[in-house]
């Protein structure tokens, strides 16, 4: 299900920076996500969809290591450059990090999404000349809306930061 020919150096991609707006929750990660819903709306108001704009999750905290209570999710919109903060006091905005990233195409029910992560992190980047880059964010860019999906699977494009193996010489 899970294996190298989802990934290979072709789905290596650099990306640049870019500014979402953002609601973050605490809460487990497999309890419902409420507050992807009112990020919907927020965007639904604001004019802001794909194929313009694009729907990523940031799963802030490791489920293996932070307790499930305390995990964070940002459910976050990519914004213009030009759009003006000031306005929106309901969501917050950052700049995401730009940089290498590998790409990682997950379509399957939801809850198998930390079986990707598994194989990235721990298969993945061990066979290959990377490194992952814990200063930068994962990134689960939406693909579909699982809810319309007819088997209600998630199809997510997956962005896990690496970088290069610095080799001694």
């Amino acid at each position: 299900m899970y294996r190298e020919d989802d990934i290979n150096e072709s789905c290596n991609k650099n990306m640049p920076q870019f500014e979402v707006a953002f609601i973050r929750r605490t809460g487990s990660y497999f309890e419902p996500q409420d507050h992807w819903g009112n990020l919907l709306h927020w965007a639904n108001e604001n004019n802001l969809y794909p194929p313009e704009q694009s729907f990523i999750g940031i799963s802030l905290d490791n489920p293996e290591l932070v307790e499930s209570h305390k995990c964070r999710h940002d459910a976050c919109v990519t914004v213009p450059e030009n759009f003006d903060k000031d306005m929106h006091q309901d969501v917050q905005f950052k700049r995401l990090d730009g940089g290498q990233y590998a790409l990682y195409h997950f379509y399957d029910k939801p809850h198998k999404l930390n079986m990707a992560y598994q194989y990235v992190y721990g298969d993945w980047i061990l066979n290959n000349e990377y490194d992952a880059d814990y200063d930068r964010d994962n990134l689960e860019f939406c693909m579909n809306n699982v809810a319309e999906d007819l088997e209600g699977k998630l199809k997510v494009d997956l962005f896990v930061p690496i970088k290069s193996i610095q080799k001694n010489k």
